[in-house]
């Protein structure tokens, strides 16, 4: 569980702060578009809906889920695996420029470096767990499918390879096609959840992807009776 806050440090404002990390968000220059200001504000619903219903600390987990992706970097980026730290270091500063108790951002910065999946940091709070069941969420889905594919297409990586491509019979490699990362990484973030909600809500949205696969095989192979 979270720390208690201590009964002597005043409550951040939190509708004035997520106020403030909007408009600072909005005039930040972003060219990945799999995470943008839309990606951010989905996070945030999701931690909103997550912290209530693990009983977690809105005033860590909401402004961690605003500025989780400050500082992100391309997925074939030299330096992927550090953006999440990068980002924590990067909140920091805005939050205490916003005034936000220093005391707590300690949690935030937390939270931050250990949402990311590539970073392999252990989520040792429940705000932690949540930022990243949120963020995994987002991976899922309609719109996990629409974000996979806005990155395929920045990578400049097809659609499906033309041998197997629902990845059958053949070792999965996303570096060769989009639908491949659903097996390398999308298809098994379900089972990573660490809250039974967010579990419950991954195995619902992979459904929905493996459906999809199954009506993109019919489609693809219309042709071949």
């Amino acid at each position: 569980m979270s720390k208690a806050r201590p009964v002597d440090l005043p409550a951040p404002d939190l509708p004035a702060l997520e106020h403030a990390l909007k408009r600072w968000l909005a005039a930040q220059p972003t060219s990945d578009q799999a995470h943008d200001v839309g990606h951010i504000e989905r996070v945030v619903v999701s931690c909103k809906q997550l912290a209530k219903q693990e009983n977690a600390s809105l005033e860590v987990v909401v402004p961690a889920a605003w500025l989780h992706d400050c500082v992100s970097l391309p997925k074939n980026h030299p330096q992927r695996a550090q953006a999440s730290s990068l980002a924590a270091e990067r909140a920091a500063q805005v939050l205490l420029e916003l005034g936000y108790p220093k005391a707590l951002l300690p949690e935030v910065q937390h939270a931050i470096r250990a949402h990311s999946f590539s970073a392999g940091i252990p989520c040792e709070t429940i705000e932690a767990k949540i930022l990243q069941d949120a963020d995994r969420l987002d991976a899922l889905g309609a719109i996990g499918i629409a974000r996979c594919l806005q990155v395929s297409c920045a990578l400049k990586r097809p659609l499906y390879h033309p041998i197997d491509p629902l990845c059958e019979t053949r070792q999965p490699d996303d570096s060769l096609a989009a639908i491949d990362h659903f097996h390398t990484k999308l298809f098994s973030l379900s089972e990573k959840m660490n809250t039974e909600s967010g579990k419950a809500e991954g195995e619902r949205r992979t459904q929905y992807m493996r459906e999809f696969l199954h009506q993109l095989g019919s489609e693809i192979n219309a042709g071949e009776a």
